[in-house]
C-alpha cells in the first residue's frame, strides 16, 4: 500500500452540505478532492449508459457498487491520493480501512435538506421532501444488504456535526479547527 495522502473524508445524505464544504475545504487548505459521485459517473461514461440508467443496473447488480467501493477504497490509499474524498460512505472506507484523518458526518434534519435541495434544483418542497425520503430508504436498504452498515452511523466518524442551523462558513470553521487539533 502506497503513503496515504487523505486528510479528511466527508459525508452526509443530499442537501447536508458535503460539496459546500469540500469547496471550502479546497479553497482554504489548497487540497484536492475525490468525489465517490465522480467516480460514479466515470463509470457510467465508461459503460456507455446515462446516469439513471446505470443506477439501476446497480440496484439490480450489487456487484456493481461494490466494484465502484473498491476502486474508490483503492483511490482512498494510493501513492499521491486526494487529501478530501467525499461520499455517503468514504468516513465508512477510512474507518475500516484504518487510514489517520478526520472522518467527518454532516447531520442536517430533513426538512432542511429538503429545503436545501429544492433551492438548489429549483423544485417545489413537498417533491424535494420526497425525493430525499426516498433516497435515504434507497440507500438505507442497499447499504445495509452490502455492507451491514448504515452511513450515518456515528461508529465511524471523528465528527458528527449537526449542520441544521449552521452557515456554510461556521461549519468550514468547526471542521478547519477540527484538523488543526489533529494536526
Amino acid at each position: 500500500m502506497g503513503v496515504n495522502m487523505v486528510r479528511i473524508t466527508v459525508s452526509g445524505h443530499p442537501g447536508s452540505g458535503t460539496s459546500t464544504l469540500v469547496h471550502g475545504l479546497k479553497e482554504r487548505f489548497g487540497w484536492r478532492a475525490l468525489n465517490g459521485g465522480d467516480v460514479f459517473r466515470q463509470e457510467a461514461k465508461r459503460r456507455g449508459l446515462s446516469l439513471a440508467a446505470f443506477g439501476e443496473l446497480c440496484k439490480q447488480e450489487l456487484d456493481v457498487d461494490r466494484q465502484l467501493d473498491a476502486q474508490l477504497q483503492a483511490c482512498m490509499t494510493e501513492e499521491g491520493a486526494a487529501e478530501i474524498v467525499e461520499s455517503r460512505l468514504a468516513g465508512w472506507w477510512a474507518y475500516r480501512l484504518e487510514l489517520p484523518c478526520i472522518r467527518v458526518w454532516l447531520s442536517v434534519e430533513n426538512d432542511e435538506r429538503a429545503r436545501r435541495v429544492a433551492n438548489r434544483e429549483g423544485l417545489p418542497f413537498e417533491q424535494a421532501l420526497e425525493a430525499n425520503r426516498t433516497r435515504s430508504a434507497v440507500d438505507a436498504e442497499r447499504f445495509s444488504l452490502l455492507y451491514d452498515l448504515q452511513p450515518g452511523d456515528p461508529e465511524a466518524y471523528t465528527h458528527v456535526i449537526d449542520a441544521t442551523f449552521l452557515n456554510a462558513n461556521e461549519i468550514l470553521e468547526r471542521v478547519s479547527l477540527a484538523l488543526e487539533d489533529h494536526a
